[in-house]
C-alpha cells in the first residue's frame, strides 16, 4: 500500500475520447472505486463506462419539493381555518383551488433551492478552494484539449506501484502524481484582521445610517414622501373635521348611472317589475350568484339552514307563505336595501345580477313547493321522454 500521506492521485491523459472510454471501462472493471474521469465536455457513454450509480440529490428535490407542499397546504390551513377562518363569497374555509398556486410556487421554491445548496455543498463539498486539482498540469489540459482518469489513493485497491502499471499499460499521455496542498492556517484574531472588521462595521453602519436618515430627506430624494397629497387614514388641517378621506358630496352620482331611487323606504314593490324572463341562461346566472352570495346564509336550497356555523342568526327560510307571496320587486328591494340584520348588496351584485338571483328564487320556490298542475306537467314530460 501507499506510504506517502500527501499523495492524493495518480491520473493519467489520453488524446481521444474513445481512449478515456475504453480506460473507464478498463478501470472500473478491474475493481477501482474510488477514481474519477475528467473531460472538456460531455462524453456519451461515460457513464456507463464507469459504472455510476444513479445521483442521489433527485432524493433531496423530492423530499423538499413534499415539504414545501405540505408547509404551505398547513400554514394556509392553519391560519385560514383555524386561527383566522373567513367565510368569503360561499368559499369553503379549506379552498384548495385558491391555495394551488402557493402551494406550487412553494413546493418549487424549497426543491430548488435545496438541490442548488446540496449540490454544491454536499455533493461538490464547496466551497473548498484548495482541492489538489486545482493549478495542475492534468486539471489544465483536460479542460482544454485532453482526456484524463485518476485513481485516488484511498481506493481499497490502491498501490502505487500497482496503479503506476496499470495506467501505463493504457498507454496514455503521460502520468503524473498529484499530492495534496499543503496546510495553512491564518489567526482570525490578528490586529489587522480585527481591524479590518471593525472599519467594515463602520462604513456599513454609517453609510447605513446617512442614507436612512440624511441622504433620504434631501432633494431630490425627498420628493417622493413630499407630495401634495393625502394618504389613507391620515388626518388634514384643511377640512373643519380634521379627516383627510372625504365623503362624496351628497347627491354626487357618476356619469350614466341612475340609483336606486328607493333606498331606505321598506315595501316600495308596486312600481319595481322584474324585467328578464326566467330563461335558462338567466337562471343558470341566478344560480351562480345565489351560490356566491346567498347560500352561505339561506343554504344552497334557500330553506335557512346558515353555513356559516353559528357566527349569525339563520335567516328565516324562503319556502314560507310569506316569502313567497313576494312580489319581484321585494325580493329585488331586499337584496339592494337589505333588511333586518341583512346588509345591502347593491355594492357585490349587479343589477342584472340581482334579478337573476330573483328569477332563481323562485326556481326554488316552485320546486320545493310544486302544485298538482306542476306534478301533471312533469310527469308528461317525463313520459315524453321514455317514449322518444
Amino acid at each position: 500500500m501507499n506510504n506517502d500521506k500527501n499523495l492524493y492521485c495518480i491520473a493519467a491523459t489520453f488524446n481521444t475520447p474513445d481512449e478515456i472510454i475504453n480506460a473507464a471501462k478498463k478501470v472500473s472493471g478491474a475493481g477501482y472505486t474510488h477514481f474519477d474521469v475528467n473531460t472538456p465536455y460531455p462524453v456519451h457513454g461515460m457513464d456507463d463506462a464507469m459504472k455510476l450509480k444513479p445521483s442521489k440529490l433527485g432524493f433531496v428535490t423530492l423530499v423538499m419539493g413534499l415539504a414545501g407542499a405540505s408547509i404551505a397546504l398547513l400554514f394556509m390551513y392553519w391560519s385560514l381555518s383555524i386561527d383566522y377562518p373567513l367565510v368569503i363569497g360561499g368559499k369553503p374555509y379549506f379552498a384548495l383551488p385558491a391555495f394551488i398556486p402557493v402551494t406550487f410556487e412553494m413546493t418549487v421554491l424549497l426543491a430548488t433551492v435545496s438541490t442548488v445548496v446540496a449540490m454544491i455543498m454536499l455533493f461538490f463539498q464547496l466551497p473548498n478552494n484548495k482541492h489538489p486539482l486545482h493549478d495542475t498540469k492534468y486539471m489544465k489540459s483536460v479542460s482544454h484539449d485532453k482526456y484524463g482518469i485518476l485513481i485516488e489513493t484511498n481506493d481499497d485497491k490502491f498501490d502505487e506501484k500497482e496503479v503506476e502499471n496499470f495506467l501505463k499499460n493504457l498507454k496514455p499521455l503521460n502520468i503524473e502524481y498529484i499530492y495534496y496542498p499543503p496546510e495553512e492556517t491564518y489567526s482570525i484574531f490578528q490586529p489587522k484582521f480585527l481591524l479590518l472588521l471593525a472599519g467594515i462595521a463602520l462604513v456599513v453602519s454609517g453609510g447605513t445610517y446617512f442614507s436612512l436618515n440624511k441622504l433620504m430627506f434631501m432633494t431630490p430624494f425627498n420628493w417622493m414622501m413630499d407630495q401634495a397629497k393625502l394618504i389613507p387614514q391620515k388626518g388634514s388641517e384643511l377640512f373643519e373635521d380634521g379627516f383627510g378621506m372625504r365623503k362624496p358630496v351628497t347627491g354626487t352620482v357618476a356619469r350614466g348611472f341612475v340609483p336606486y331611487p328607493y333606498k331606505g323606504q321598506v315595501n316600495p314593490t308596486e312600481v319595481l317589475a322584474n324585467p328578464f324572463l326566467p330563461t335558462k341562461e338567466n337562471i343558470a346566472l341566478g344560480k351562480a350568484k345565489y351560490d356566491i352570495y346567498c347560500s352561505p346564509c339561506h343554504g344552497y336550497f334557500a330553506d335557512g339552514d346558515s353555513r356559516l356555523r353559528g357566527q349569525f342568526p339563520n335567516p328565516p327560510t324562503l319556502h314560507s307563505q310569506r316569502a313567497r307571496d313576494f312580489s319581484d320587486g321585494m325580493f329585488y328591494h331586499i337584496i339592494t336595501n337589505g333588511q333586518n340584520i341583512m346588509p345591502s348588496y347593491e355594492s357585490q351584485i349587479t343589477r342584472d345580477e340581482r334579478w337573476a338571483i330573483v328569477n332563481y328564487i323562485r326556481v326554488l320556490q316552485r320546486a320545493k313547493n310544486a302544485s298538482d298542475a306542476d306534478l301533471t306537467e312533469m310527469n308528461k314530460e317525463a313520459g315524453s321522454n321514455v317514449a322518444n
